[in-house]
């Protein structure tokens, strides 16, 4: 199936630019370039072969490697080869993940801090707190 460069684009961003499988980074202007660095095809979830569709949340980036030795097997079989069991977080959701995680950090923080050393205490803490909260946040 040939894809537009809008649905190339949104699959591409699905996955922040890493291969759903191995989780290696692709380069978008490599798709389909069998043989270039972080070349990717488009990877049907659910094999076509297996009753799987064209539809977008069946759709995911995978590097040419990936896809290729993952043929027509299930993709959780698959992210298992590598040690994985969910596929990478797009960048929207990475940011909403690091928000919350250090908002949640600097509350945390700033309460432990107002305890032990009042007000200057939850300033201190609670910058502590963000910058843990932050740094916890996963990477991709």
């Amino acid at each position: 199936m040939a894809f537009t460069n809008d649905q190339l684009c949104r699959i591409y961003n699905r996955t922040n630019g890493h291969c759903h499988i191995c989780h290696c980074q692709l380069s978008y202007s490599n798709y389909g370039r069998h043989g270039s660095r972080g070349s990717w095809h488009v990877d049907h979830s659910r094999p076509r072969a297996l009753g799987g569709t064209n539809h977008g949340n069946n759709l995911y980036a995978a590097c040419i490697p990936c896809n290729l030795a993952k043929g027509t097997c299930n993709t959780r079989t698959a992210r298992d080869w590598n040690g994985n069991t969910r596929a990478p977080y797009s960048w929207q959701k990475l940011k909403a993940m690091r928000e919350t995680n250090t908002a949640g950090g600097a509350l945390i923080g700033a309460g432990f801090g107002l305890l032990i050393g009042g007000p200057i205490g939850a300033l201190v803490v609670g910058f502590i707190g963000g910058a843990i909260g932050n740094d916890s946040s996963p990477k991709v």
